[in-house]
């Protein structure tokens, strides 16, 4: 694989990053330990400015090239936050923080693009500036959205945005992506049943929210299999239901909530309002009172075609024509990307992670291997989009 021979010299120390960040994972956008971390790195490697308290936590970094001529300027955007999970896998990078731990490799795409930056900065050989992107809270937090909102395109003069993740299961040297949608919008929903308490061996004189919420979650599936054109996708996943807590008493009230994911507009609205409907009308037919809540959150990750097919290219620089699937299918996870290729023009591409844990799995950890990769997608990539005078 031809990546840059560059980061074999700094493989040892790029991971040693990425462990030390595993170390100490912290959530959402309190990131104050990792923020400095980052922050303090980049400073050292001697990148021309860092902006840091973007979206509470957020770091940016500028790295201008030789020659600036050209006007150009690309964003290359890292996650840093982890995920409220206790770690068991026995590891000498553990998490040290009970409850919290880095099972999604963002720790691994903050030290990936670190060692870009640090590769960037020592040769500069392109024309144009490259703007490094860390962000906090990209799970469920929107920080991608919060940093587009606090001006982060228009502050740094960003034209085009380019982001990369892991991929358990997929055999490391392999990319993954495609034009169009590539993740799903992510929605939550929340129901709140009322009914009529009681006996539990007197179920006619009470109104059991519990039957309720069991009829409806079969009910929701109808929508997938007999609503939702099936060619599309999507997803309900009634994932919480709360009610009672004892054997012998029918409950007054219960709690049902979920997720919805879709890979269009048209689909998320035949969703929402297709369950609406049902809880209103099921809420009729069983004599109880439902108030249904759906929140829209994290849209559809769309690719462009002209970058998608340029961050192709750059792949396949690096691990050969056969390694790069550009047509993956899309998948029903979510990313709040999503918001800054909303804002700018830009493609997402997926990293092999080989034969490890799922992601959010509590015995995943980051594949220091791939390191070498990542880091070289990197430069390539600003380097061809950014060539040097």
């Amino acid at each position: 694989m031809p990546t840059i021979n560059r980061f074999a010299d700094l493989h040892d120390e790029i991971a040693g990053w990425r462990r030390e960040l595993h170390s100490h994972p912290e959530l959402g956008f309190e990131l104050p330990r990792t923020s400095a971390f980052v922050a303090e790195k980049l400073r050292a490697l001697g990148v021309d400015e860092v902006v840091t308290g973007m979206a509470t936590s957020g770091v940016v970094a500028v790295i201008r090239g030789r020659s600036v001529a050209s006007g150009r300027t690309i964003g290359l955007r890292a996650d840093m936050d982890a995920l409220p999970i206790e770690e068991l896998r026995d590891l000498p990078h553990r998490s040290r923080n009970p409850g919290t731990m880095h099972a999604c490799g963002h720790d691994g795409h903050t030290a990936m693009l670190l060692g870009a930056a640090r590769y960037l900065a020592e040769t500069r050989n392109f024309d144009g500036t490259a703007v490094l992107i860390f962000q906090p809270a990209e799970e469920g937090g929107a920080g991608g959205r919060v940093m587009v909102e606090e001006g982060l395109m228009e502050r740094f003069g960003i034209q085009e945005v380019y982001g990369m993740h892991n991929a358990p299961g997929v055999p490391v040297g392999v990319f993954r992506t495609r034009p169009g949608p590539l993740m799903a919008a992510a929605d939550v929903f929340e129901i709140e049943v009322t009914g009529h308490g009681g006996h539990a061996a007197r179920p006619h004189r009470a109104n059991d929210p519990i039957v309720f919420c069991a009829q409806l979650v079969t009910a929701f599936q109808t929508i997938v299999s007999r609503n939702v054109d099936p060619v599309e996708a999507a997803v309900i996943s009634v994932t919480k239901v709360l009610a009672g807590n004892t054997t012998n008493v029918i409950p007054q009230t219960a709690v049902m909530a979920g997720t919805v994911r879709t890979l269009s507009e048209t689909v998320r609205d035949l969703v929402e309002r297709r369950m609406g409907e049902m809880v209103a009308g099921m809420a009729a037919a069983y004599g109880l009172t439902a108030h249904y809540r759906y929140e829209r959150d994290y849209p559809v990750l769309v690719n462009h075609e002209t970058e998608t097919e340029f961050a192709v290219g750059i792949a396949r620089q690096i691990v050969g024509d056969g390694a790069v699937d550009a047509k993956a299918p899309p998948v029903m996870g979510a990313e709040d990307f999503s918001y800054m290729l909303q804002a700018r023009p830009g493609a997402f591409i997926f990293i092999g992670q080989g034969d490890s844990a799922g992601l959010h799995h509590p015995e995943y950890d980051f594949n220091d291997e791939i390191i070498p990769l990542g880091c070289s997608y990197w430069v390539k990539l600003v380097e061809t989009a950014l060539p040097a005078r």
